[in-house]
C-alpha cells in the first residue's frame, strides 16, 4: 500500500511540475487591452491629421475664392460701399476687402469701347449689364480670338481679377463666348461678321 501511495504522489508531482503556472498565461482581456490602446492611438492620429488637412483646404482656398458677379450687381455693390464709406468710417474695410476680392465679371462688350497700345501692351474697354457700366483695363498683348468689338452683333465677355482704387477693373482674364457653329451660319446667311473674321483697327494710344 505504501509503494502504491508513492507511485500515486509521484504521478500527481509530475503532472504538477508539467501544468504551465496560472499567473504566466495572459488571459484574454490581458490580451485584448494593448489591442483596444493601439486602436484608440491610430484612431487619434487620423483625426487629427483629417483635421489639419481640413484647416490647409480651408485656409488655402479662401485667399483664392472668385466671386461671380454681373456687372450690374457689382457697380451696385461699390456705389452702395461707396456711399456707406462717405459716412461711415466703419465701412472703408468692406470697401477694401472688396477691392482686394479675385472677382469673376460678366456682361456685353460696349461697341466702339475698344482701344489698345502696344507698348506697354493694353487693351481697355467697357462692359455692361441693364444699365450699368464698367471700365475695364487688360495688360497683356493677346485676347482670345473672338474678342472683337464687331458693329451689329453683341459680344458677351467675362473678365476675371479686381476692382481698382481708381474704379476700372484690373483684368488677369478675359473670355468671350463664341457663337455655336449653327448661331455663326445663321448669322452669315443674315450677313453678319463672324466676331473671328473681324480685325481690330490700328493701335490707339491710350492715357
Amino acid at each position: 500500500m505504501a509503494n502504491l501511495d508513492d507511485e500515486l504522489q509521484e504521478v500527481l508531482d509530475a503532472a504538477e511540475a508539467q501544468a504551465p503556472v496560472a499567473s504566466d498565461v495572459p488571459s484574454d482581456l490581458e490580451a485584448e487591452q494593448p489591442r483596444a490602446k493601439s486602436s484608440l492611438g491610430l484612431l487619434a492620429a487620423l483625426l487629427v491629421i483629417g483635421g489639419g488637412l481640413l484647416v490647409l483646404v480651408f485656409t488655402g482656398f479662401s485667399g483664392d475664392a472668385v466671386y461671380s458677379r454681373g456687372v450690374d450687381q457689382l457697380v451696385e455693390e461699390k456705389q452702395e460701399l461707396e456711399q456707406k464709406a462717405a459716412t461711415n468710417s466703419d465701412a472703408e474695410d468692406d470697401k477694401r476687402r472688396l477691392l482686394n476680392r479675385n472677382t469673376r465679371v460678366m456682361g456685353t462688350l460696349v461697341k466702339g469701347s475698344l482701344t489698345r497700345r502696344d507698348q506697354p501692351c493694353e487693351y481697355r474697354f467697357n462692359i455692361e449689364k441693364g444699365d450699368k457700366k464698367l471700365a475695364v483695363r487688360y495688360s497683356q498683348c493677346v485676347v482670345p480670338d473672338t474678342f472683337r468689338d464687331v458693329p451689329e452683333m453683341d459680344v458677351e465677355v467675362t473678365v476675371t481679377g479686381k476692382l481698382h482704387e481708381d474704379g476700372y477693373f484690373q483684368a488677369e482674364q478675359i473670355m468671350a463666348k463664341c457663337p455655336s457653329k449653327y448661331d455663326m451660319k445663321q448669322r452669315a446667311a443674315n450677313g453678319e461678321a463672324a466676331p473671328h473674321g473681324a480685325v481690330p483697327g490700328p493701335a490707339e494710344r491710350v492715357n
